[in-house]
């Protein structure tokens, strides 16, 4: 089991020269700018603004690399679907993560997080695809699922599974805010450790 307090920010990349490759196992999260990643990433760490929350969605520009226990990296992917960004950000970001999927077989497990109140978007597609062309394992997390009723969430998920392809067939329903679910996020990450 890792200790998730001992946690250490290693370094933001801003170009492909600036990966990690050091043969540590990575977990990489992705997700919409204001889908909470960094909130999920705050919520399995136990911290409240380790990885950094922002007002304004579209933050995480860079990828930023954590380590946990010295044992594994976390690696937050700039949110992405964030309309207030110019388009030469954007096609930055969009260079940056073509060269991180790339190099896919340096994941260990994806984890994309989706609004559990929404479809997924053509985005969420993508990055699932992204993952899937990997190879390697890929968790969806649902966040949000405070904001729905028990009811609601539960047509929500079933509408986000038929939306995803089938490389996302493990979808877990979770809330950054109250910790729904945190355990079983952390069983994943464990799992593909081992």
């Amino acid at each position: 089991m890792l200790n998730y307090h001992n946690v250490q920010f290693i370094k933001s990349a801003a170009e492909p020269s600036g990966f990690i490759d050091d043969g540590l196992p990575q977990v990489v999260f992705a997700g919409k700018s204001n889908v909470g990643k960094s909130s999920v990433i705050n919520r399995i760490l136990n911290r409240r603004n380790f990885a950094r929350v922002g007002a304004t969605p579209g933050k995480t520009v860079h990828i930023n690399y954590f380590k946990i226990d010295g044992r594994v990296y976390f690696v937050d992917l700039p949110g992405y679907g964030y309309a207030k960004v110019s388009e030469a950000e954007k096609a930055r970001w969009g260079k940056l993560m073509e060269s991180f999927f790339a190099r896919g077989d340096k994941i260990t497990l994806g984890v994309l997080i989706v609004d559990a109140r929404h479809s997924p978007t053509a985005d969420d597609i993508l990055m699932a695809e992204w993952f899937a062309a990997t190879g390697r394992p890929l968790v969806v997390v649902a966040n949000k699922t405070d904001k729905l009723s028990k009811t609601a969430a539960e047509a929500n998920l079933e509408t986000i599974r038929a939306a995803l392809p089938p490389c996302a067939s493990r979808l877990l329903p979770f809330s950054a805010e109250k910790g729904t679910n945190r355990d079983a996020l952390i069983y994943e990450i464990e799992n593909s450790l081992r």
